[in-house]
């Protein structure tokens, strides 16, 4: 039997001339797709970044890299998301991905060879337009293989991404402590590392059609065809087009208004999307400004497990990650119980690090964040892509990462760059602390309403149609 790369195999014959089982279609984007996350997520440098910019290097201050520099990435992931989220279907994905690789390239090009202040915030910039491009890398499987793959296929591709990032994190552990390898060596062997990412991306397959847009456009070409083609003057001709082109925007602006209020008014996958949004907040707040809180806890030596803590921590979350897939639960009746309940062991371990002077429980803790974070985010995902309509992943997953963006922004300008606050690295793990404990408390009172009445026999049937998530797509 062939193998078949397209993602569209089943009733016709692929390149080998076999008639295929459906299978087949989710194997090749599948693996691509995982090469591509494990090569852009292999980045050594990352678990040593602040010391890197804070070391000879680059000699910046502590106070720049968490006032100035990386503040960056997230005032401009909220510039940048809209752009990305209106090109990729337009576009059809793959493009956009390219463009993510192009990015990361970029980024650690810079991080490589620039020097100050501006140079540092020029690479952040770079990096954000690299995570702004992530809704086209996550949404572009769900275009490619069949509802019935996507809880393994989004495990796979998840844990591709993890182990990537945890074997990044090991070489660099390993390079610092044993071979004594500069930073500026894992600098470069990232670089390496993204380029192979760039160059696997050239070889995804296309998607056929642009599943948002290309309906409309297709239907307002259809209804002027006749025009065009009984138009004998290139100045008419040019006209029409332009007419055209501009009832097809306005077309796509409304369509893009009418799927958002399709896609939230599901409770079910309006309370996926918002942990998705509420989590991906609190955990870049976490990740980002935690080797600043560890430089407080032990000053003279904080680099020194960084690598493995993160290493550990990812590897811990790629096979909670992998798991998820497999699980068989009613993940409509007890996901929002779910959700809230491990929300509730996220705040306690960001409670326990701000609260702790020793570095180990700091890094036992973070390990605990980092994997229950992944898994529930592997479960949100898989989620909300069982109970939507292919055309709609790329806007409703894009404005997760949107809202998402705002909170950050938000938090990053409120606890960061307020100047009359002023707030230590531990009251700011303290306020990142009781954002999940609210999280928390949402979920979980939420999630009792939902299993009361699902479960209930006097509720049941009318519980029924408001919260149930379908196995294929329906909205």
């Amino acid at each position: 039997m062939g193998f078949c790369w397209s993602g569209e195999c089943g009733n016709r014959p692929c390149w080998e001339g076999h008639y295929m089982p459906c299978r087949a279609g989710w194997v090749g984007p599948t693996v691509l797709l995982c090469i591509y996350g494990f090569c852009s997520m292999m980045r050594p440098i990352e678990p040593f970044l602040t010391e890197f910019l804070t070391g000879t290097y680059k000699n910046l201050t502590t106070e720049q890299v968490t006032k100035q520099v990386y503040p960056v990435w997230t005032y401009s992931s909220l510039v940048l998301l809209i752009p990305v989220l209106l090109v990729t279907d337009f576009l059809r994905y793959k493009p956009v991905i390219i463009l993510q690789g192009l990015a990361y390239v970029t980024t650690f090009l810079l991080l490589l060879v620039g020097s100050g202040v501006h140079s540092a915030q020029l690479a952040l910039f770079s990096y954000s337009i690299a995570m702004a491009a992530d809704v086209a890398y996550f949404s572009y499987i769900y275009i490619m293989v069949h509802a019935r793959y996507y809880q393994r296929v989004t495990s796979y591709v998840n844990g591709a991404i993890l182990l990537g990032y945890a074997v990044g994190a090991s070489l660099a552990q390993l390079l610092v402590s044993v071979g004594g390898v500069s930073l500026y060596c894992l600098a470069l062997v990232t670089l390496v590392s993204v380029s192979m990412a760039l160059i696997t991306s050239f070889f995804l397959p296309m998607p056929k059609t642009s599943l948002i847009l290309n309906k409309t456009y297709s239907e307002q070409q259809g209804d002027s065809g006749e025009d065009v083609q009984e138009t004998e003057s290139q100045d008419h001709y040019s006209r029409v087009k332009n007419v055209m082109a501009a009832k097809h925007v306005g077309s796509m602006f409304r369509e893009l208004i009418s799927d958002c209020k399709k896609c939230y008014s599901s409770a079910a996958v309006l309370f996926f999307c918002i942990w998705l949004a509420t989590g991906r907040c609190g955990f870049y707040q976490v990740a980002n400004y935690i080797q600043i809180l560890w430089v407080y806890i032990q000053p003279h030596n904080f680099t020194g497990y960084n690598g493995g803590v993160d290493a550990i921590s990812t590897l811990s979350g790629a096979a909670a990650t992998v798991a998820v897939g497999h699980i068989s639960l009613e993940w409509s009746v007890w996901g929002e119980l779910i959700l809230g309940g491990f929300t509730l062991l996220l705040s306690g371990a960001v409670f326990l690090m701000d609260l702790t002077d020793n570095i180990w429980i700091s890094y036992m803790c973070y390990i605990l964040f980092k994997t229950i974070y992944m898994q529930l985010t592997t479960i949100c995902i898989f989620q909300i892509a069982k109970a939507l309509n292919r055309k709609r992943y790329a806007l409703v997953f894009g404005m997760n990462c949107f809202v998402g963006t705002v909170l950050r922004s938000v938090l990053t300008a409120i606890v960061i760059n307020t100047k009359s606050l002023q707030l230590t690295i531990t009251s700011q793990f303290f306020i990142y602390a009781s954002y999940f404990a609210a999280t928390s408390l949402l979920f979980t009172i939420r999630g009792v309403y939902t299993v009361l009445r699902m479960k209930w026999p006097a509720a049941a049937n009318q519980a029924a149609g408001a919260t149930n998530l379908p196995e294929d797509s329906s909205l």
